[in-house]
């Protein structure tokens, strides 16, 4: 068990650790030729160039001002500087709204670790319990601190009482002035934002099938019927899954051209040879050149066939399509409201933006997707299930006692005092966030299986289930593998209703191993962070080997974004350890506090100079969050009554199960009160947004805009040389059709269920779009 020396001297060891990359970063940022790793967002907004340098050669890859070394620092004040208005601006609402995040979290628990320090650890440290009753109990000095020292059934766990109210009350009013801060940002957000796309565009599912008409043409004829006023035009999904994949493996190839090229002519004596085999490490020896050309012009060939077969072949086709809309409230109306009387039928959704969608899963039949999720329920029950044996494993041999038993030759070296302390207070930490880093993979992959058509719903999905796993296996496990198991010599020595007790004193034992964890995974990834050692590494190499133009230099700039699915629930952890604790264990409070301030600096650094957000979701992600931080406090509350009923103090359990439903109506009404403001577009906003843009573009023609706004990616090259239609909306559209008994007759639609206009004889043939 870790002592106060110990977690001292881990404290001590990360925090030089984070100030040590804090130092790497500020010196490699000042190089000439990093800057295009530390300030990637401005080259692409078009707002920095390329360090001007004269004079000496090294000062092109050298900052020779030694003055600037100085002001080392200087990053944090300039992270802190940007007001909230012009960061929106700059980098995106969602963007902003996350760095909200870890400043509730200061909000939160700066002022419990203030109070709890001042009343709970003298209650908890001016006991003796732990060393007159349970000296066969494993224990620190850290514990001393602890809900663990005070008695059975003494009156000072009214004090804990008192406190979980505080804390409970002022986290939920912190969430509930947040919850009322985001949700007017968003639709302030939403009421001035630029023109695009997804404004005035829904996504259709499940078109029924009509042997007389495409989808294409079954889609007009529906949405012009149904919605004859406010529909504009539509982009049917097509499968386009393999030409996307042969496009990727075209550029991969010309990636590789690029490279034998560039040495090529770096080095004229000697032709470029490869092996064609296995990674290159066996097989023919071929001339480089030439076998990349051969192979670009191969898949050339190859991607205008399956181009061919996508625009022709009926079966590329899918019964889905992006409708677009004339205004912004016709969108509205039909995404918001069911289409037929078929509620299986005619699904629509808000369609994402462009940039925002996940082109892979728009093929994907709906009717699957209740399966696919069901099954990936399935599997992701087991992954964190039996995924507790190996942390358990990993937990046991991450000890003293472990490492002994496992190599009792390293004995003389564990002992050493230094060691000792290092094992202690970091490896456990350290080996859990170890064996955690392939899960976001597994997970990302998991929600893409799911069928999700959106990037951010990619991420929600997968941030919600990495935080199941956390809470289950990084939370419940630990405790459990690291307080339950480690004192079962005990619990095997003594009587059954002995049991309770040791476990009621021992899970608040577990604090120690969450203090090295925070300063593991927090303080030093934090620092890694901002260091971005493998983004340097990468951009350096791609400089070096594959640019040759300052396009290509350009595209070797990899900003990355926020990541919110992993970003999101490793936050949530600390909340979930902070309000856990914060009754139980006060001595982790200021090491959460030095995280969430230490995170705030970085990412807003990040967000300004770095990161750039791959879409724009408008804080969607918000009633997760809340949702998440209400989790931690029930779970805090429950805790906490299973912890004093161990204590004997069970006559106080009513008062803290009035908390938790106090808490839960809380949610309810949160829930009532905010979420619909992201989950539904109110048609007065809409509305008026449309009122103001028309009486200032009154000749405003919204087609060109959007009828091609939505082409698969792999189309957008040739569809950008097609010429567009600047016909008035107001023109006179009639309804094309290939049904012979509606050419001169209003019957009924079996599609729409509605009589539709009577059509002339003659009607021009409707052109047919290539499908997307």
């Amino acid at each position: 068990m870790a002592t106060l020396g110990d977690i001292g001297v881990a404290a001590a060891f990360n925090l030089l650790s984070a100030f040590v990359f804090f130092i790497a970063f500020a010196v490699l940022r000042l190089q000439p030729f990093n800057d295009r790793v530390y300030f990637p967002k401005w080259y692409l907004k078009g707002l920095r160039t390329s360090p001007a340098s004269s004079g000496a050669f090294v000062r092109k890859f050298v900052n020779l001002d030694f003055r600037s070394y100085l002001k080392f620092l200087n990053w944090m004040p300039e992270a802190l500087k940007m007001p909230e208005l012009e960061l929106i601006d700059h980098a995106g609402l969602d963007s902003a709204v996350y760095l909200r995040i870890y400043l509730i979290g200061l909000k939160i628990f700066v002022p419990i670790t203030i109070v709890a320090w001042a009343v709970l650890v003298p209650v908890n440290y001016t006991n003796k319990t732990l060393e007159l009753q349970l000296k066969n109990v494993t224990s620190s000095n850290i514990d001393k601190l602890s809900i663990s020292n005070i008695p059975l059934e003494s009156d000072r766990f009214w004090t804990h009482i008192v406190m979980a109210y505080a804390f409970t009350f002022w986290t939920c009013f912190v969430l509930l002035k947040e919850y009322e801060m985001v949700a007017s940002m968003r639709l302030h957000f939403l009421a001035s934002e630029k023109r695009r796309p997804d404004q005035f565009t829904v996504l259709v599912r499940n078109v029924p099938p009509d042997p007389d008409e495409s989808v294409s043409e079954t889609v007009e004829h529906f949405f012009l019927v149904n919605h004859p006023d406010t529909y504009l035009t539509n982009q049917v999904v097509c499968n386009a899954n393999k030409l996307a994949k042969l496009v990727k493996q075209r550029k991969k190839k010309q990636n590789w051209l690029d490279y034998y090229q560039l040495k090529y002519s770096r080095n004229n004596a000697q032709r470029p040879i490869m092996k064609t085999g296995f990674l290159g490490l066996c097989g023919q020896k071929v001339d480089a050149i030439e076998h990349h050309e051969a192979e670009i012009k191969k898949l050339s060939k190859e991607i205008a066939e399956e181009r061919e077969r996508v625009n022709k072949d009926p079966k590329a086709i899918m019964p889905a399509a992006f409708v677009s809309f004339k205004s912004r409230w016709g969108a509205a109306v039909c995404a918001q409201t069911q289409q037929s009387r078929d509620p299986t039928s005619w699904l629509t959704e808000w369609a994402p933006e462009p940039c925002d969608v996940y082109w892979p899963n728009l093929p994907i039949p709906y009717v699957s997707l209740a399966i696919r999720r069901l099954i990936m329920a399935v599997a992701f029950f087991f992954l964190t299930f039996f995924f507790i044996i190996p942390i358990a494993s990993v937990q046991a041999l991450a000890s003293i006692e472990g490492l002994e038993k496992v190599a009792p030759f390293l004995k003389p070296i564990i002992d050493m005092k230094f060691i000792k302390s290092v094992i202690q207070g970091i490896l456990p930490g350290l080996a859990l966030k170890l064996f955690l880093i392939f899960l976001p993979t597994i997970l990302m992959i998991m929600a893409k299986f799911e069928g999700f058509t959106s990037k951010s719903s990619l991420e929600r999905r997968a941030a919600t289930r990495y935080y199941l796993f956390n809470l289950v296996n990084v939370f419940l496990g630990s405790i459990v593998a690291g307080s339950a198991l480690e004192q079962l010599n005990t619990f095997i020595k003594q009587s059954a209703n002995e049991i309770p007790r040791t476990i009621g004193v021992a899970v608040p034992l577990r604090a120690t191993f969450f203090i090295t964890y925070i300063m593991v995974d927090g303080w030093a990834g934090i620092a890694g962070e901002i260091l971005m050692l493998k983004p340097l590494i990468i951009y350096h190499l791609k400089n070096f080997f594959l640019v040759k133009t300052e396009k290509d230099r350009e595209e070797a700039m990899d900003p990355g974004s926020l990541g919110f699915n992993t970003g999101e629930p490793q936050i949530q952890l600390y909340f979930l350890l902070g309000l856990v604790y914060a009754a139980v264990t006060p001595a982790l409070l200021p090491f959460i506090v030095i995280f969430f301030g230490l995170a705030y600096v970085v990412f807003r650094h990040q967000i300004i100079n770095v990161y750039n957000q791959e879409y724009e979701s408008a804080a969607a992600f918000w009633p997760d969050v809340h949702g998440r931080i209400i989790i931690a406090l029930l779970i805090s509350q429950v805790a906490l009554i299973g912890l004093l009923t161990s204590k004997k103090a069970a006559q106080s359990t009513p008062f803290l199960i009035a908390l938790v439903v106090l808490t839960i109506w809380f949610y309810t009404f949160c829930k009532a009160r905010y979420e619909p403001a992201f989950v539904r577009y109110p048609l007065q906003e809409a509305m008026m947004k449309d009122t103001l843009e028309r009486a200032r573009e009154p000749n405003l023609n919204l087609k060109p805009y959007l009828q091609n706004a939505y082409i698969h990616p792999v189309f957008k090259e040739e569809d950008e040389e097609d010429e567009f239609d600047f016909k008035s909306e107001n023109e006179s559209v009639l309804v094309p059709t290939k049904r012979q008994s509606r050419r001169s007759t209003p019957a009924p639609s079996r599609i729409s269920g509605a009589s539709s206009p009577s059509l002339p004889p003659e009607v021009v043939p409707e052109h047919p779009e290539r499908a997307s």
